[in-house]
């Protein structure tokens, strides 16, 4: 289904560039949407049941949307997803529309993987790094894997720089079994 949703992402996208959305309020606008539908199993419920018309979602997302604020276009964009019977995508549809949106702005992805909580002067530190590594802007999501032992995973697109001691320990062992 990722052409599906792709295809639903990119649409939202093109909306925000043709007519001079801040993309930043898009998305906050869909974090908002989404922490609602987190919130509400009801509502998860009720958008993804087949035998609710599609005009009575849209009433209860207008309804919704009197207390969240979505703008216009937000509030149309999920209306499409309703009236498609496009919902139980929702959430891979957001993650599409943020790469496409990182994408057309220019912004490298990166994801931080540590054998342990950072503060946020360490969070801050290697951001900083890993925006001199791409010369450019960078969103940076930030995981955690204790089998690590220590260091850092750095991914980058489809480059990893690995500074783990796991990492360390893998490559010191097919250095011994190569020579």
């Amino acid at each position: 289904m990722a052409a599906v949703t792709a295809r639903y992402a990119r649409a939202l996208a093109d909306v925000v560039f043709e007519q001079r959305l801040k993309p930043g309020q898009v998305q906050s606008d869909l974090n908002d949407f989404a922490a609602a539908w987190h919130e509400s199993a009801g509502l998860r419920e009720v958008f993804l049941d087949p035998s609710f018309p599609s005009a009575q979602k849209v009433a209860i997302l207008d309804k919704l949307n009197t207390r969240l604020k979505l703008s216009p276009q937000v509030r149309n964009f999920i209306a499409v997803l309703i009236n498609h019977d496009r919902m139980d995508f929702f959430e891979d549809v957001l993650e599409d529309f943020r790469h496409e949106m990182n994408h057309r702005l220019n912004i490298a992805e990166a994801e931080i993987t540590s054998a342990r909580p950072l503060d946020a002067s360490e969070r801050k530190s290697l951001e900083a790094q890993v925006a001199r590594l791409t010369t450019g802007a960078v969103s940076t999501k930030f995981r955690e894997d204790p089998a690590l032992l220590g260091g850092i995973i750095i991914r980058i697109g489809s480059t990893v720089y690995d500074d783990s001691v796991r990492g360390r320990i893998n490559r010191l062992r097919e250095q011994l079994a190569a020579s």
